[in-house]
């Protein structure tokens, strides 16, 4: 068991949505993925988000991470708006201030374990090195393994620790274990958990999986582009205790 809602209930917001909307033309129609969401990511929490394929749950996490715009409403920062950051300032948000796990690992071949947390590292302003971030993920005895040379938890756990390693305000997680048999997503699950706790990194995992919710100290309910439902949990359980 790791951190409560109660501790964190005052948390600080690092990052709001407000009224938040994406309208996509598809032929004569018009898609609303997302619908006046508000939404919030607090300060060295965990938020697990749930919901169907659809939903409207990745739309909201590339928006939130500068990987998309909105069609209207705000994201704020730490006071400032999204919208208003030059394409420059969007950039250095994007490269200083946000982590992004993927589903599929986004590994380079040719790279080592920490040649490619290195990559992140080298345009980092206050970087740790890479051989701390991958031990912080397990992999200690793995820096110079290729890709190809390590399993699918591994590669994940690699792209975990390529994604702190520049210290990130903010960790956002897409399927993080979409790809991953369920040992191995526990796995990758129990590394999430514990970036979260030992480096207070507000984390926002996306997943389809309801038993992940129980994770979180935040969870939310997404569907049909908004949010049904949000649930403070008056404790995170153990990855250990989750149903596959």
């Amino acid at each position: 068991m790791t951190s409560t809602a109660e501790n964190l209930a005052h948390a600080p917001a690092v990052l709001t949505t407000k009224d938040l909307c994406k309208q996509y033309p598809m032929g004569e129609i018009t898609v609303h993925a997302l619908k006046n969401v508000d939404f919030e990511l607090r300060e060295s929490e965990m938020t697990v988000l749930l919901g169907a394929s659809g939903s409207g749950k990745s739309t909201l996490l590339n928006i939130v991470g500068g990987l998309d715009v909105a069609t209207s409403g705000s994201v704020i920062y730490h006071g400032r708006n999204l919208s208003d950051f030059s394409n420059r300032e969007l950039t250095e948000y994007r490269r200083f201030h946000v982590g992004f796990v993927f589903q599929f690992y986004n590994l380079i071949s040719s790279l080592t374990a920490k040649e490619n947390v290195a990559l992140v590292t080298d345009i980092a302003s206050d970087p740790m090195q890479p051989e701390e971030a991958l031990e912080l993920v397990g992999l200690s005895e793995r820096v110079d393994h290729f890709p190809s040379q390590l399993s699918g938890g591994e590669q994940q756990r690699v792209a975990i620790a390529r994604a702190i390693a520049k210290r990130p305000s903010i960790l956002l997680c897409d399927e993080p274990t979409g790809a991953l048999d369920a040992e191995t997503g526990k796995l990758v699950l129990s590394v999430l958990d514990q970036v979260n706790c030992e480096t207070n990194t507000t984390t926002a995992i996306i997943t389809h999986n309801a038993s992940i919710g129980a994770l979180g100290d935040v969870v939310v309910r997404m569907r049909s582009g908004e949010i049904a439902e949000r649930i403070e949990n008056e404790s995170r359980a153990s990855v250990d205790d989750i149903e596959w």
